[in-house]
């Protein structure tokens, strides 16, 4: 395995709006940067409800790991943010259908705000 830090970049997944890389590989890890419900093709928020942002951002997370060359089953850590700690359980349930039986680790913060207003933002480490 190579130490070499490589950037991951795709089209499908919202372009980052700070000085940082959707995902970087090292090693075989894939480190996917903080993913908020931003509209791949626009850039803009996604309107909506709670669920309706969480399910983009977990989207956003997919099209990282599938430029990564590894999918949501490769995850060993997932770091969510809440602004609202209230939808913890609504959380749980997107999460789990997102990922099926598999379960990576997780913690779940409550912050006090997000970029660009979001809801929620999720971050997460795979191997492949």
């Amino acid at each position: 395995m190579s130490n070499k830090t490589v950037t991951v970049h795709t089209d499908a997944a919202p372009q980052a709006i700070g000085p940082y890389s959707q995902a970087t590989v090292n090693a075989g890890w894939v480190f996917v940067s903080g993913q908020i419900p931003l509209d791949p093709t626009t850039g803009d928020l996604v309107a909506g409800d709670f669920a309706q942002q969480a399910k983009r951002v977990l989207d956003n997370i997919d099209a990282v790991l599938k430029a990564a060359g590894c999918d949501r089953t490769s995850v060993v850590k997932a770091t969510a943010y809440l602004t609202d700690l209230t939808r913890f359980a609504e959380f749980n349930e997107i999460y789990a259908a997102f990922f099926g039986e598999h379960r990576p680790a997780r913690a779940v913060v409550g912050v006090a705000a997000l970029p660009r207003g979001a809801q929620v933002e999720v971050e997460a480490v795979a191997v492949r």
